[in-house]
């Protein structure tokens, strides 16, 4: 099978440098459009789809990123592993602002965003046990780490809903309960791209302390954004990196993530809806 790379662009990253052929698309999805045109290309000779999460000029707020319809765009290009970089702040001194923390668990707080694509009429779990590919992850990490960023090679990212920073008894809780980093944006992206069977991996750009922290205890907007931009340019570097380490041949995941749904569907056949089967078959062709 032919690999494509999406990256999913947060906070700073609004586009990619080196792109050949590159061009901006426009598409649409059975959850409505993504958060932007998405800027197709390649790179090193692997075909690359990229897609500012927030949209250029940073339009959406956490909460209002089309989540399903981002990751839907990407499974419809053909895009078979899932780069997502983001912001976040950090419960863990040695996790210094400008350190990248290579995410593999999650605790969701959000509340008010749609985390699945399936729904009534078409029931289905999936295991977010491990709910990112430690093969494309450890990739990702020596990318990131040929860029000369430090990487820390594990990380519990606490997903709230925002868009306001946390109180400091929010952050000492979150702190207590295991947390290495907290954000905005990679629920219920983590989700929605195992239901879609993408390999995904996480990488987390460290722009502040939380507010735990007695000596940063107020999140000051004007360092976040010093520090992103320095941030920025290393996150290019280690997506230049990728292709080299990926290869042109996306081999079936050791982990599942491409066979996600073989057990999933509850649904009997004669029980699922018809007109929720037409929008899966943009994700979920292969099982239904």
């Amino acid at each position: 099978m032919k690999r494509m790379i999406g990256i999913i662009g947060g906070s700073g990253l609004y586009d990619i440098d080196g792109l050949q052929d590159a061009r901006w698309l426009t598409l649409d999805t059975p959850w409505g459009p993504p958060s932007d045109a998405i800027f197709t290309g390649t790179l090193g000779g692997v075909p690359l789809a990229f897609l500012p999460r927030h949209g250029r000029g940073h339009v959406h707020t956490p909460s209002t990123v089309p989540y399903r319809a981002n990751i839907a765009a990407l499974k419809m290009l053909g895009v078979t592993d899932v780069v997502s970089i983001s912001a976040c702040g950090s419960f863990r001194e040695e996790m210094a602002p400008g350190d990248f923390v290579l995410v593999d668990q999650f605790i969701d707080r959000t509340f008010a965003r749609e985390k699945s694509f399936f729904s009534t009429g078409c029931v289905a779990h999936v295991s977010m046990a491990h709910p990112t590919c430690p093969a494309l992850g450890a990739e990702v990490a020596e990318a990131a780490r040929g860029a000369g960023a430090t990487v820390h090679p594990h990380g519990t990212y606490l997903a709230m809903e925002g868009p306001q920073f946390s109180s400091v008894a929010e952050s000492r809780m979150y702190r207590s309960w295991g947390c290495d980093v907290i954000g905005m944006t990679n629920m219920p992206e983590a989700k929605l791209a195992r239901e879609a069977e993408l390999c995904y991996a996480s990488l987390a750009m460290v722009t502040d302390y939380d507010s735990w922290h007695e000596g940063h205890d107020t999140v000051d907007i004007t360092e976040i954004l010093a520090t992103l931009q320095g941030n920025s340019a290393r996150a290019k570097e280690t997506i230049a990196n990728l292709p080299a380490r990926l290869g042109a041949e996306h081999a079936p995941c050791p982990h599942g993530c491409d066979t996600a749904l073989d057990h999933a569907i509850m649904t009997a056949p004669e029980a699922r809806d018809p007109a929720l089967l037409d929008r899966l078959k943009a994700i979920a062709a292969r099982v239904l």
